[in-house]
Parts: structure tokens; C-alpha cells; sequence
């Protein structure tokens, strides 16, 4: 099972982090199986950073597999979403940033990739590109946005990465973060929803 990010997919979230550049293609990164944290287990702060943020994102599920997909067929090979959280190691992320060095650390660190419970497409009654999702912290909405203001939208993104990847049953696609991202603290509940429809349930520990 391969856990495949989209980086700088929201113009929101591109402006929040000072970033100016137009990308043309989307911005791959991988985390690792171990990242993977699921079932409203806690997550809990690693000793390793002191500024753990939340990146809300929409999560795909591969249902069948496929290389070099036109994306025009893209839809085929997904029924199942979630809103999921792509936790990251702001304070590393910036050094090594700084150094033009790899992010893995900063993103791949395990229980870095938090899912909640993945629900058939039909559920919503929407197409996957008019999607609203959103995060309470605490109660307080802290990220809320729509798939429909992302640059690459989901069918252009597996076509993209089929290219290099073989995508298998089980995968799974974190298709980027709007504005809003910001640090987790110990005791802080976490509730995501797709639409009106909570998915993502978890405290910090």
C-alpha cells in the first residue's frame, strides 16, 4: 500500500506558505506505510519537532489497478473518499527547505497520515470536484474549503501519477491542503467532515 501526497494544490494554502511559484504539474511527495493512522486512534506529538501542523485534505481510495491512465478513464479507479490529516513537522520542514534537502522526515514520520472512515462517492451526492470539507478543533471550524478550487483536480492527478507509479487496490492519494493549516496541541479534538458528514474523529495526545 502506497500513500501518494499532493503538494501546493490550493492557491490559498500556496499564498499562506509564501510560495510564488506557477507550478505546472502537480507536486509529489510519498509517505510510509507506517505513516498511516486510522480507526480515531490518538495521535501522539513525537519528540522530535515542536511544531506539528495539521494539513486537512481530501483522501482517495484505488479500487483497481492501473499504469499510464488517460485521465479521462481516471475515474474508473476510485469510489471511496475521506477528509484526512497530512501531519507535518513544520519546524524541519523549513530547514530542510533552507537546505534544499528531501522533506521525508518532516512528512513521512510515522502516523504522519491520518484517515478517517472512506465512504462511497454516492453517499454525497456530488461530483468528487464540488466536494466542501472543513476541520473543528476544538468545536471551532479551523480549515474549510471545496475540491472545486483546487489547481489539479483529482482525475488530472492519478493520470499524472499513474505515469510513474503502477497505482494498486488499496492505495491511497492525499490530494492537498487549503489555508488554514496550524499546530496541534496536546488534548486538541479533531473533527473532520465531508459535507455535513463527519468522517475523521481523534484527540492529541
Amino acid at each position: 500500500m502506497k500513500i501518494i501526497c499532493i503538494g501546493m494544490n490550493y492557491a490559498s494554502h500556496n499564498k499562506e506558505m509564501h510560495n510564488t511559484l506557477i507550478h505546472k504539474e502537480p507536486t509529489v511527495f510519498m509517505k510510509a506505510d507506517s505513516s498511516l493512522l486510522k480507526d480515531g486512534k490518538p495521535f501522539y506529538i513525537p519528540d522530535f519537532s515542536a511544531d506539528i501542523q495539521y494539513e486537512t485534505e481530501i483522501v482517495v481510495k484505488i479500487c483497481r489497478m492501473g499504469k499510464n491512465i488517460a485521465q479521462r478513464f481516471a475515474y474508473r479507479y476510485y469510489q471511496e473518499v475521506t477528509v484526512g490529516i497530512d501531519m507535518t513537522a513544520r519546524d524541519l520542514q523549513q530547514k530542510l527547505k533552507e537546505n534544499a534537502l528531501p522533506w521525508e522526515i518532516s512528512k513521512a514520520f510515522d502516523n504522519s497520515a491520518i484517515t478517517g472512515k472512506f465512504v462511497h462517492l454516492d453517499e454525497f451526492g456530488m461530483d468528487i470536484n464540488r466536494l466542501p470539507f472543513r476541520l473543528n478543533i476544538n468545536g471551532v471550524t479551523v480549515q474549510e474549503d471545496n475540491t472545486e478550487n483546487q489547481l489539479f483536480k483529482i482525475d488530472e492527478i492519478i493520470a499524472y501519477i499513474s505515469r510513474f507509479f503502477t497505482l494498486k487496490i488499496g492505495d491511497l492519494i492525499y490530494t492537498g491542503t487549503p489555508a488554514g493549516t496550524g499546530k496541534v496541541n496536546i488534548n486538541d479534538h479533531l473533527e473532520g467532515y465531508i459535507a455535513n458528514i463527519k468522517l475523521l474523529d481523534f484527540m492529541i495526545k
